[in-house]
C-alpha cells in the first residue's frame, strides 16, 4: 500500500492561518480520498511559513471494482417501456438479464464500474483541494486564474511505494507536480529532491527548516526559559504568542535584547503588552517582577550572533516604547490636574447604544445600583458607588485608545495614583471579571458590588429595549453577562434576590429611556418604533423580569451541568420559593442531587411517584381533593401505623433544617421514609372497600406528597 506525500510551497503564509489550513488540507484531501473509494491508514498535516505538508500512510493501490443493478420493467411490459429503459443504460435486448420475485419476472442491467489507480484519484481531488481552498483570504498573481493565499511556486506530490517514488501528474496553471522543494529562504535557498516523507523531513532539517510547528514552539519554549535561567530572570508565559512566533519562523533563534533604562518605570502591563503586539517580543521578568530584558526569535542564524537583528529591534522598540512612555505620562497628568472622575466626564460624548445613551449615562445607572447591591455583598455603599463612577475612566486615556486590551488594568494604576482607596482601585478591572469561563471570579466586595452592577444593567438595558439573544446570536454578549452573574453570586455565596435587583435595574433604566433628549431621540434609527421600544411600562415589568429569571435559569442549568447535575434536579428545586436566590437553589439541587445517588433516594423517589400516581387519578376519578388530614385511629395495619409515625418525625425533622437552610439534614430526614413507604405499599391495599379507611389511606398518601414537597418538586423527577 503506498505512502503519499504532499508539499504546497509557496511565499509566506501569515501564522494565524497556517494551523487552520493544515488541517483543511488533511481533511479536503483525505475526504475527496475516501469519497473515491479509496482508504488510508493515518495522515498528519504541518505547516510552516512557507509550505503546507501532508503524509498519507497506507493508502489504498486503487479504487474498488463496483458493480451496479439497476432494475428495469417487467417481462411482458409494453415496448415503449423496454426502449426507454434500454435507452438510459446504453444497452442492447441481449445485454438485459431476466431475474424474478414474487410479484415476477423482470429486466435487470449489470453494470462493472473498474477500480481506478490511487495515483488518478489523488490528481483529482488535489487539483480540486487547492483550486477550491478556503483561505480566509486568498490573492492572484500573474495572468492565472489560480487564487492562493500568497503566491504558490510549486507542488510535491509523490506516491511512494516499495518499488520507489512515483510523481502524481498533476498541473495546475503551468506548476507542475514534482518532486523537488527548496529550504530555508537564506540559509540553504537551494533546490533538492526527496523520495519520502522521511526522507524530506531529514533533508528539510539539514536545509534548516523544522517542519513541525509544535517541535518549533518547543525549541523556542526550551530556549527562551534557559536564556532566562542564565540571566536569573523569568520568562512570561505566553501561550498565544508562542503558537504565533513559532509561525513566523522555519528555523528559531532566540535572541535576549536589553530594554532601555528610561522605560524600566513603565507599569509591566504596558511593557508587555507593547513588545507582544507590536514586536512578538517575549518578556523577562526580575525577582521583583520587573520586565527588564525582551526576548526576540529570529528567523536565521548570522555571523555576529544575532547583534545587528537585535541592534534593529532595539531601536524599533525604543520608538514603540517612547509613544507608550507619552501615552502614560500624559494620562497622568490628566489624573493629577482632574481626577479620575475628571477623565471619565470625557464618555459623556461616547455613545454605549443608540437606544440607550452614552457611556456616562450607563455609568450613573451602574453607579446608583452597585450602591443598593453593595449591602448585599458585605461592601461600603460609598466604595461601592465612588469605583463604579471611575472604573470605566480609563477607556478615555491615551494608553487604552492605543492597547484596548489594557482597559481596567491601567484603571487600576491611574487610580492609585489619583489616591482613591484600593478596593476602588482594584474595581477598576476586577468588575470586567469573570469574561470567561475559565477566568478568576473577583472576591473583594467592592469588585464584586460594581461587577454585579456593570452585568445586571447590561442584561436589563437590552432587555428594556428588546435585544435579547435569539438562537445562536448574542451581538451583545448577553449570555457571558449572565453566566458572569452566576459564577459573582455563587462564588462569593451573594445572597440576593434577582427579582428585586432586576427590578431596580430596570427602573433605572426606564428612568434613562424617559429622560431622553430630542437629540438623542433623533439619533434612534428606528423612530417609528421608538414607544414600542422604550422604557418597560409598569404594567409589563413583571413580566420581563420574569422573563429575564427564566433566562438566568437556563444559565444555570447549563452552568450546573458541567458540574454533574441534571436539568431535572434543577427544576425540581426551582419549582420551590426563592429561586431567584441563586446560592439558595444551587445549595438545595446539589443536595438533592447528592442525595438521589444513593439507594434510599432513587427508592423514595419511586415510591413518591406511586404515591402521587394513586393520589392524583383518585382525586381525579372522585372529584374532591384529599388534604383533609389523615388520622393514626384509622390505621389498620402496622405498616400503616409505622408510616405515620415516621411521617411526624420527618416532618419534625424537615422543618427547622429547611429553615436552616440544612438541605442535606433535610434529605436526610427524607431518607428515612423510604422504608416505611416501602413497607406500606407492599402491604396495604388503598383502594379498599371500606370507604372511610380509603380515604384515610388516600389522606395519608397526600402527607407523603406534602412531606416530600416542602424539600423540592419531585413531580419534576425523571425515572
Amino acid at each position: 500500500m503506498p505512502d503519499v506525500l504532499i508539499e504546497l510551497f509557496s511565499e509566506e503564509i501569515p501564522a494565524w492561518m497556517q494551523t487552520r489550513a493544515a488541517e483543511d488540507l488533511r481533511k479536503l484531501v483525505t475526504e475527496g480520498l475516501v469519497e473515491g473509494g479509496l482508504s488510508y491508514a493515518h495522515a498528519r498535516a504541518f505547516s510552516t511559513p512557507r509550505r503546507l505538508v501532508l503524509a498519507i500512510e497506507g493508502l489504498s493501490a486503487e479504487s474498488p471494482t463496483l458493480r451496479e443493478d439497476r432494475k428495469g420493467p417487467k417481462v411482458g411490459a409494453p415496448q415503449q417501456a423496454l426502449d426507454g429503459f434500454l435507452r438510459s443504460t446504453g444497452l442492447t435486448m441481449e445485454q438485459l438479464h431476466v431475474h424474478e420475485d414474487k410479484k415476477g419476472a423482470f429486466y435487470v442491467a449489470h453494470f462493472q464500474k473498474p477500480g481506478r489507480p490511487a495515483a488518478a484519484i489523488l490528481a483529482e481531488v488535489l487539483e480540486k483541494t487547492i483550486r477550491t481552498f478556503p483561505w480566509p483570504k486568498s490573492m492572484r498573481w500573474g495572468s492565472g486564474s489560480l487564487r492562493w493565499v500568497r503566491p504558490l511556486h510549486s507542488i510535491i506530490a509523490l506516491m511512494v511505494t516499495e518499488a520507489g517514488a512515483e510523481v502524481v501528474p498533476l498541473d495546475i496553471d503551468g506548476i507542475a507536480a514534482g518532486n523537488t522543494t527548496r529550504g530555508h529562504r537564506f540559509m540553504a535557498p537551494g533546490p533538492f529532491t526527496v523520495s519520502s516523507f522521511e526522507d524530506y523531513a531529514a533533508k528539510l532539517k539539514r536545509a534548516f527548516v523544522v517542519l513541525d510547528a509544535a517541535e518549533r514552539a518547543d525549541m523556542i519554549e526550551h530556549e527562551v526559559k534557559n536564556r532566562a535561567f542564565a540571566l536569573g530572570l523569568e520568562p512570561i508565559e505566553d501561550k498565544g504568542l508562542l503558537a504565533e512566533v513559532a509561525g513566523l519562523v522555519e528555523w528559531p533563534v532566540v535572541l535576549v535584547g536589553e530594554i532601555g533604562a528610561q522605560f524600566l518605570d513603565l507599569p509591566p502591563e504596558v511593557l508587555q503588552t507593547s513588545m507582544r503586539e507590536h514586536q512578538k517580543f517575549f518578556s523577562l521578568k526580575d525577582a521583583q517582577g520587573r520586565i527588564v530584558r525582551f526576548v526576540t526569535v529570529a528567523n536565521r542564524e548570522t555571523a555576529d550572533n544575532g547583534a545587528t537583528i537585535l541592534k534593529g529591534n532595539q531601536k524599533v522598540l525604543t520608538a514603540r516604547l517612547s509613544d507608550a512612555k507619552f501615552f502614560w505620562e500624559n494620562d497622568l497628568r490628566v489624573v493629577r490636574n482632574e481626577g479620575l472622575t475628571g477623565m471619565a466626564d470625557g464618555l459623556a460624548n461616547v455613545t454605549f447604544h443608540n437606544k440607550l445613551g452614552s457611556q456616562k449615562a450607563r455609568i450613573d445607572r451602574i453607579a446608583a445600583l452597585a450602591r443598593e447591591i453593595a449591602p448585599l455583598v458585605g461592601a461600603s455603599p460609598d466604595l461601592a458607588e465612588e469605583a463604579a463612577r471611575v472604573a470605566k475612566a480609563d477607556l478615555r486615556s491615551s494608553m487604552v485608545g492605543e492597547f484596548p486590551e489594557l482597559q481596567g488594568t491601567m484603571g487600576v494604576y491611574y487610580a492609585k495614583a489619583a489616591g482613591l482607596p484600593e478596593a476602588v482601585a482594584n474595581a477598576c478591572k476586577a468588575h470586567y471579571q469573570p469574561l470567561g469561563p475559565s477566568d478568576e471570579v473577583p472576591s473583594e466586595p467592592v469588585s464584586v458590588a460594581v461587577a454585579l452592577a456593570d452585568k445586571i444593567d447590561t442584561l436589563t438595558g437590552f432587555w428594556a429595549i428588546d435585544e435579547k439573544p435569539t438562537g445562536s446570536k448574542d451581538p451583545f454578549a448577553l449570555r457571558r453577562a449572565a453566566l458572569g452573574v452566576i459564577r459573582l453570586v455563587l462564588g462569593n455565596d451573594g445572597r440576593l434576590s434577582l427579582t428585586e435587583v432586576f427590578r431596580k435595574a430596570f427602573d433605572r433604566v426606564d428612568a434613562a429611556l424617559e429622560s431622553m433628549s430630542i437629540d438623542d431621540i433623533r439619533n434612534i434609527d428606528d423612530i417609528d418604533n421608538f414607544d414600542a421600544i422604550g422604557a418597560t411600562r409598569p404594567e409589563s415589568r413583571d413580566e420581563e423580569i420574569a422573563n429575564l429569571q427564566s433566562f438566568f435559569h437556563d444559565r444555570l442549568k447549563v452552568f450546573l451541568k458541567d458540574q454533574g447535575i441534571r436539568h431535572d434536579v434543577i427544576d425540581a428545586c426551582l419549582a420551590m420559593p426563592g429561586n431567584d436566590d441563586l446560592t439558595l437553589l444551587v445549595k438545595r439541587a446539589e443536595a438533592l442531587s447528592a442525595f438521589l445517588k444513593t439507594d434510599d433516594g432513587e427508592n423514595l423517589l419511586q415510591g413518591f411517584k406511586r404515591a402521587n400516581n394513586i393520589l392524583t387519578q383518585a382525586e381525579a376519578k372522585d372529584g374532591v381533593e384529599y388534604s383533609f388530614g389523615a388520622e393514626a385511629k384509622f390505621a389498620e395495619t402496622d405498616e400503616e401505623r409505622a408510616l405515620f409515625s415516621a411521617l411526624d418525625q420527618a416532618e419534625a425533622r424537615i422543618a427547622p433544617a429547611m429553615a436552616a437552610e440544612d438541605f442535606a439534614a433535610a434529605m436526610s430526614a427524607m431518607a428515612a421514609l423510604r422504608a416505611p413507604i416501602d413497607a406500606f405499599f407492599t402491604a396495604v391495599q388503598i383502594n379498599t372497600d371500606n370507604q372511610i379507611v380509603r380515604r384515610n389511606r388516600l389522606n395519608l398518601l397526600h402527607r407523603i406528597r406534602t412531606t416530600c414537597a416542602g424539600v423540592a418538586d419531585l413531580t419534576k423527577l425523571e425515572g
